[in-house]
């Protein structure tokens, strides 16, 4: 699975798009309730669904860190 950072998208709150093969999801990360929520998901089963929110999980200070260092690049 691959994660990205869009450069176009610095309106929106915090998020993880991830993709494999003809997967690909979108998951907001709320940082205050120190959660995340699923924006969409397309061709994912249930699995690969938990699969994905548990890596986020695992990596969500490092994410919410890179992303606010990525931002600070592109302003």
């Amino acid at each position: 699975m691959e994660a990205l950072f869009y450069a176009n998208e610095n309106n929106e709150p915090i998020h993880i798009h991830a993709e494999k093969g003809d997967m690909d999801c979108k998951y907001w990360l709320l940082v205050e309730e120190m959660d995340i929520k699923e924006e969409f998901s397309y061709n994912m089963s249930p699995k690969d669904k938990r699969k994905i929110r548990k890596i986020i999980f695992q990596n969500f200070d490092t994410i919410t860190d890179s992303w606010n260092n990525f931002l600070k690049k592109t302003i």
